[in-house]
């Protein structure tokens, strides 16, 4: 979604090369990607930034990978699901100020059910597959524009619609995000609210933007919510 990416061969190694003009109302979610990665587990490290001719530009370290699949029976879900259970296990960084899960998702938290979704932890939230690397060394979490404060559990529970649209039953996407103990141990009432939030947040997407990537999740959201309460 940059306006400029690339990959710079430098006399240092590869870099990665994200940029934005520096009058995009936007631009300020590239310095909050920037301050979120240098305190995140397992995102690439940011090695510069500068401004110049009216850009703004943040070179990361490049990374050596593929994206995973989920699909059922991939080796990739395991080390998927440990890379999430490294990330659940840190706390936002107090001094980046930035709108917690709860308030993106207001607006579709069913009516009486507030709070449900309050939390402290580092969420990346935009942990699908092209946003994961498997590298030599582990996956990887890349992009980091849309985290935020949320539940230690979040990143998990939204990986299983995910799942879900890969192929896996709603059961079956449980278990596997039950690897993460910060799931595996998240009261399901919660869980069953943030799965009826998660259905019509993706809803009203596809109904603004019918891409069938968005059609495959709010239907997959819509099984997750339908069968949260099977797992308590």
């Amino acid at each position: 979604m940059s306006a400029f990416a690339s990959t710079l061969d430098t006399g240092t190694g590869p870099v990665f090369l994200k940029a934005t003009p520096a009058d995009n109302p936007h631009a300020w979610i590239y310095h909050h990607e920037a301050r979120v990665t240098a305190a995140a587990p397992l995102a690439p490290p940011l090695l510069w930034e500068a401004e110049g001719g009216g850009w703004l530009l943040y070179g990361y370290a490049a990374l050596v990978g593929r994206h995973p699949s989920f699909a059922p029976g991939s080796p990739d879900l395991l080390p998927v699901v440990q890379a999430l259970s490294v990330v659940s296990g840190h706390p936002w960084p107090v001094e980046i100020s930035k709108k917690p899960l709860s308030d993106r998702l207001a607006r579709f938290v069913p009516v009486g059910c507030e709070g449900a979704l309050d939390g402290t932890a580092l969420a990346h939230t935009d942990a699908g597959e092209f946003n994961l690397l498997v590298t030599d060394t582990g996956v990887r979490l890349l992009d980091w524009a849309l985290s935020c404060p949320g539940p230690d559990w979040a990143d998990a529970a939204l990986l299983v619609p995910r799942l879900i649209a890969a192929g896996h039953t709603p059961e079956q996407a449980d278990c596997i995000a039950r690897h993460v103990p910060a799931y595996r141990d998240a009261d399901p009432d919660r869980l069953g609210i943030f799965a009826r939030t998660v259905h019509a947040f993706w809803s009203f997407r596809t109904g603004e933007d019918p891409l069938p990537q968005r059609v495959r999740l709010t239907e997959a959201a819509e099984r997750w919510s339908l069968t949260t309460r099977l797992r308590g």
